[in-house]
């Protein structure tokens, strides 16, 4: 039985809660907030204090963490891999490498193990990406996200001062996608594949210009993409962008000879973004836990697990029911 700890219990730590439910092999032991304990409902698992989880040390097998990538991840994945095994979702794509490197250290040097940027977006995408170009060397990726719920980006209109409560919509542009399943090659930016659309709530005295620009211009967010802010009441949002659904497409486009055109599609439609999140940091935590006892010790990502450490299924009966 595989022992895990929950990190953190928003949307996400309450779909790890949900998704283990579902794995028999794995066993949740409790989940650790920032928050007064007393205050975290969850739907069974005991709650503690985040400063109680030091305490645990040699006990748990894994800890899932489900902070955000903006301010929560890359503190503290590299400062609990020094103590556990863990598994996390940091999607802020163009800091996985910076990431990579300080979670890895930190697992070397004290013997642990960490699967980063899990999920589906870094996660199943890449992997998808991966194949797609091995497969077709020669063609053009396209990944399109949406229409649905951003966790990371929404989590990033809330940090910003000012901001009550937010929620964010990646929208990708339908038009462009059937151009290219229809076998045109476009030279696309990012902001020709997506626009996205943000749902603000301000706090009392913040101003509405100061900031719509501090979204439009936020880094590795928004500042590439044509942004449209709506800013609206809390009843609005609690009335009208309660659900997370999400989804998106990879296409990899590619020629096998002279003008033999060939289309790869992966398709994702989710009713529940951070429900599916959970379930692919669970499938991984199982990975983690099979490394940590072959004692393959540091930081990896999906690239570099074989496929059947996901599965709880004996290999005979993978390769009988699935080959």
């Amino acid at each position: 039985m595989i022992k895990v700890a929950i990190v953190g219990y928003g949307n996400l730590g309450r779909g790890v809660e949900r998704a283990l439910q579902q794995n028999a092999d794995m066993e949740l032991v409790g989940i650790y907030s920032r928050r007064d304990p007393s205050t975290v409902h969850t739907e069974g698992a005991p709650a503690y204090a985040l400063a109680e989880l030091e305490q645990q040390k040699g006990k748990i097998d894994v800890c899932i963490l489900c902070g955000g990538s903006a301010t929560d991840l890359p503190v503290q994945t590299p400062s609990l891999t020094k103590d556990f095994n863990t598994i996390d979702s940091f999607d802020t794509h163009a800091k996985i490498p910076e990431h990579f490197a300080n979670v890895d250290q930190a697992a070397k040097e004290n013997q642990t193990v960490s699967i980063i940027s899990t999920g589906w977006d870094p996660g199943l995408f890449s992997l998808n990406r991966l194949y797609a170009e091995s497969i077709l060397p020669k063609g053009e990726t396209y990944t399109f996200w949406g229409k649905g719920v951003s966790q990371g980006h929404s989590d990033a209109l809330r940090r910003i001062n000012g901001v009550a409560d937010a929620i964010q919509y990646t929208i990708p542009k339908n038009e462009v996608i059937e151009r290219l399943k229809a076998g045109e090659t476009l030279e696309l930016t990012t902001r020709d594949k997506h626009l996205r659309e943000c749902f603000v709530v301000l706090a009392d005295g913040a101003e509405e210009a100061a900031i719509k620009e501090e979204i439009v211009t936020m880094p590795n967010y928004f500042d590439e993409y044509d942004t449209i802010v709506h800013f609206i009441s809390a009843e609005d949002l609690a009335r009208d962008h309660q659900a997370m659904p999400h989804g998106g497409t990879v296409l990899r486009t590619g020629i096998t000879h002279e003008q033999t055109k060939q289309v790869i599609e992966y398709n994702l439609q989710l009713e529940s973004n951070p429900e599916f999140t959970a379930s692919v940091l669970v499938a991984y935590a199982r990975a983690c836990a099979r490394f940590a006892k072959e004692e393959q010790f540091g930081a990896f990502t999906v690239f570099d697990i074989p496929p059947k450490y996901l599965s709880s299924v004996e290999d005979a009966t993978l390769r009988k029911e699935l080959l």
